[in-house]
């Protein structure tokens, strides 16, 4: 198979770990008999160093050409950046709401598995840690709060800024059945994450959820309320399988299911349209204070990869040689710095930078 597959390097630690994924699938091509063609493209602040915006016209053009998008990071450091000194529509991340939008992503899959060989990591209590868990994140990503209206004006005297959280039935229906279809092929099981207590956009997606539901007999399924899931997911993970959630709140949420595998750099994610195509990207940020200190954590930018390969070119061996790989070399002990063991015993573990790590997995495939 030939791929066409556009790469947005990013800021940050971005390229240093797109460059590792992007090896661990030259690896892939070369066993399987694939190729792949990478074309680079700008977005985040380097877009904005380079021609004054977040994304230009021309370089989404460029990724509706291809068959897919792998991502790093976007974004650099809100304080001191002085991209951050822009207006908000000029910001790095501005982008990346721009490319969803453009590209009709509206459904993102983020899953979070702890391995047994992590468990150390994980900053949940060792009893809660030894069952593990394995659980995909379902969040709405263009709609809802982030793209609602909005506005900063003064009223008597103070000024009031306005967020709209909208939500049209449709939106909720084509990601709750997007859930639903993915939970078939897993444990067979849905919570759906709301705020229906307060918010009657939570209300309205309780209603559809629970019209969706008749057609998956099969799936059992669950409502909860976002703050309940926030502490449940620290208290009992395993009992999560597919978490449907809008986005905000699953901005938030897969957030904390990241850090609950032992690093946010384990964590992949996949945001699909209503077609093959897909863009991929790992779920933490460009963490500019270790950019260019070779330790970044590549694994959850090569698991996108494995990802990459399973839902937009239906290459599900390859994407199975990918995870095993890196399970292989997790169980024979490679750690970077964010997955070294909490409790300070590290005899039994070796500690690698972002290349080393890379070029260990793509030896594995």
């Amino acid at each position: 198979m030939n791929m066409n597959v556009v790469r947005i390097k990013g800021d940050g630690i971005g390229p240093e770990i797109v460059t590792e994924a992007s090896k661990v699938l030259e690896a892939v091509c070369k066993k399987y008999g694939h190729t792949i063609n990478f074309t680079d493209i700008l977005m985040g602040g380097c877009s904005i160093d380079a021609y004054g915006v977040p994304l230009t016209d021309e370089a989404i053009e460029t990724a509706k050409a291809a068959d897919a998008v792998l991502m790093g990071s976007i974004g650099g450091n809100t304080s001191t950046s002085p991209w951050y000194k822009l207006e908000p529509s000029k910001r790095p991340e501005a982008g990346l709401l721009k490319i969803r939008k453009a590209l009709g992503l509206f459904a993102n899959l983020r899953p979070a598995l702890l391995y047994k060989e992590l468990y150390k990591a994980c900053p949940l209590k060792e009893e809660t840690a030894e069952k593990g868990f394995d659980m995909l994140i379902m969040r709405e990503l263009t709609g809802g709060l982030y793209f609602g209206a909005r506005e900063t004006k003064e009223v008597d005297g103070q000024m009031v800024a306005t967020d709209t959280l909208t939500y049209s039935e449709s939106e909720i229906r084509r990601i709750t059945i997007k859930a639903f279809e993915v939970a078939m092929k897993r444990r067979k099981s849905v919570i759906s994450v709301d705020k229906a207590n307060v918010l009657d956009s939570s209300r309205l997606w309780r209603k559809i959820v629970e019209e969706v539901a008749k057609d998956y007999p099969e799936v059992k399924y669950e409502h909860m309320l976002v703050d309940n899931c926030a502490m449940q997911l620290v208290k009992n993970p395993a009992q999560f399988d597919v978490v449907l959630t809008e986005n905000m709140f699953g901005d938030i949420l897969s957030d904390e299911a990241s850090m609950i595998t032992g690093s946010i750099g384990m964590l992949p994610s996949a945001s699909l349209n209503d077609t093959k195509f897909g863009l991929y990207e790992p779920s933490g940020g460009s963490a500019p204070d270790i950019a260019g200190k070779g330790i970044a954590n590549p694994i959850a930018t090569i698991l996108s990869a494995s990802m990459m390969l399973r839902y937009t070119f239906d290459l599900d061996k390859e994407a199975d040689a990918i995870d095993n790989a890196v399970k292989k070399v997790l169980e024979e002990g490679y750690r970077t710095i964010d997955i070294m063991p909490t409790d300070g015993d590290t005899s039994a573990v070796t500690q690698v930078g972002t290349a080393k790590m890379g070029d260990l997995i793509a030896e594995r495939v």
